[in-house]
């Protein structure tokens, strides 16, 4: 599904990621664990396309994605939803789902039923903007536009900061749902421990720009969150 090897990346002279590899087969739902500021945000990135990368490659069912731009990663299969979600504040909730059909040109087809199935609420605010939505709902706006690209894998960068109790539960019930139902591809940024055990199948630790550490979620240590999770 996604194989990335020997990926490096630097910020002018500063190198941020030391050739990072990475397997993520289809079907898996995969966090991607680390303290603040170790390169995690970085990598996702580099994976969508939004920096470059100094070496290395990326594959996405065997096809080199990193001569290719960020909308042609999306129209490949490859869906992020960055952190601080970044939806369009001043477009309405449907124009903000249309970006996504836009992505693969079919902005004029139907908004797909699966959206509106795993977030009711947004089908009641179609018409609202984007900026007038709560933290909650402006995250599920930014889930159920990515899910409009039907990807390959789903990228989330900390889906759950920021956003109240109950909201946080109904999105972990929403990413299970579709890495276990409907066999999505997942890869997530998170910090909550307790969320991260709840919806990952695997782990992968990142620490000052190295894979260090990957395996089952049930092989999460605690030696291992006492080392590099820890505050």
């Amino acid at each position: 599904m996604l194989s990335v090897n020997k990926l490096n990346q630097f910020y002018g002279e500063s190198h941020t990621l030391w050739d990072i590899d990475i397997n993520i087969n289809a079907g898996a739902c995969v966090c991607l664990m680390g303290r603040n500021g170790v390169g995690k945000t970085t990598l996702l990135k580099t994976l969508m396309g939004l920096l470059p990368a100094r070496s290395g490659n990326v594959l996405l069912d065997d096809i080199d994605v990193l001569s290719q731009v960020a909308d042609q990663r999306a129209r490949l299969g490859i869906a992020y939803v960055p952190q601080g979600r970044e939806i369009f504040p001043l477009l309405s909730v449907e124009e903000n789902l249309r970006v996504g059909l836009s992505t693969k040109g079919k902005m004029s087809d139907a908004i797909p039923p699966l959206i509106f199935e795993l977030f009711p609420v947004l089908k009641t605010m179609l018409n609202r903007r984007g900026g007038d939505l709560s933290g909650g709902q402006q995250q599920q706006l930014a889930i159920g536009r990515a899910l409009t690209l039907d990807p390959k894998i789903l990228i989330l960068d900390e889906p759950t900061e920021g956003i109240q109790p109950n909201i946080v539960h109904e999105i972990g019930d929403i990413i299970i749902r579709l890495n276990k139902d409907l066999n999505m591809t997942v890869l997530l940024v998170e910090q909550k421990l307790p969320f991260a055990r709840r919806v990952g199948k695997e782990f992968i630790i990142i620490d000052r720009g190295r894979n260090v550490a990957a395996g089952k979620m049930t092989e999460l240590s605690d030696n291992l969150v006492k080392e590099y999770l820890t505050v």
